[in-house]
């Protein structure tokens, strides 16, 4: 049975819609991070790739600016609950607006947790055929 994509329960800039959990990313964004990834499943550290790779990458010469660790857990959220967007969107909210989309996936989180939702995006069971011509060799079972 596959179910309807949705849209986040609150947008990006809706801070106002939870007071808490905006104070908690603006006065400790890392610590809200690290709540986020575990909440989520994740281990609880995973944030702090987000503050090392930086550093990591520029001392190799490699500049990066896509947030690894927050990017995974929005694309990881927005999949395993039938959230509407793109790949693209998340790069942009994850680059741009960290702390923002930090917030939201908390919102989001909450909001699941509180009202139970859960999708499990299933695949059909692989189908293998048989070309057109195939022959068997004499004396294999198939």
């Amino acid at each position: 049975m596959a179910y309807p994509l949705t849209d986040w329960n609150t947008g990006l800039f809706d801070c106002c819609e939870d007071t808490s959990t905006c104070c908690y990313g603006f006065w400790c964004c890392p610590c809200l991070a690290c709540t986020v990834s575990g909440r989520f499943g994740e281990n609880r550290c995973l944030p702090l790739c987000d503050m090392l790779t930086p550093a990591i990458t520029a001392a190799c010469g490699l500049p990066l600016c896509a947030p690894p660790a927050a990017l995974a857990l929005r694309v990881g959220i927005r999949h395993r609950y039938g959230i509407k967007g793109s790949l693209c969107n998340d790069i942009a909210s994850s680059c741009f607006c960290e702390w923002c989309s930090w917030c939201q996936m908390q919102r989001e989180l909450k909001f699941r947790k509180k009202n139970n939702v859960v999708i499990v995006n299933m695949q059909p069971p692989p189908v293998m055929s048989v070309p057109a011509g195939f022959m068997a060799q004499p004396g294999v079972r198939y």
